[in-house]
């Protein structure tokens, strides 16, 4: 049984970003402080990545737990109310993510996910592995030249 009634319900989902959270912004933060620069959110780029290096092909994404399913196995049976609406479309975007993972890989795009715990929990460390794949990038493509 929900908490809220479906007015508040509904003000709080409508309140839910699609860009510029608290994970993208940190790790964007970061990734500005060391010095990278890189696009927001590319409509051009299939999936729209949150963070794309392009020069690289490195896409970025700063998944939530609850919208891509973390740990779904396990979390799936914690939902409470509209079960049958979130596992679906939980599902939908867990299955949407992996063929985006597939399409941008096939294209020679080196994909990075992040939980948000991960970024909440040590954002440099999430930055670093962005920073050791450009620098692999830079050395595959020097020696392609």
């Amino acid at each position: 049984m929900d908490r809220h009634t479906k007015e508040q319900r509904r003000k709080n989902m409508q309140a839910i970003k699609r860009k510029d959270t608290k994970i993208e912004l940190m790790l964007r933060k970061s990734l500005w402080k060391n010095g990278l620069r890189y696009r927001v959110d590319c409509k051009d780029i299939f999936g729209s990545p949150d963070i794309a290096i392009k020069k690289y092909k490195i896409a970025v994404f700063c998944d939530s737990e609850f919208f891509h399913g973390y740990n779904w196995a396990n979390q799936k049976d914690n939902i409470k109310s509209n079960k049958e609406y979130w596992i679906s479309k939980i599902e939908r975007n867990m299955q949407r993510d992996k063929n985006v993972n597939k399409i941008l890989k096939d294209n020679g795009w080196l994909v990075i996910r992040f939980w948000g715990f991960e970024i909440i929990k040590d954002v440099e460390e999430c930055t670093q592995k962005i920073i050791e794949s450009i620098q692999a990038r830079k050395k595959v493509k020097k020696s392609n030249d």
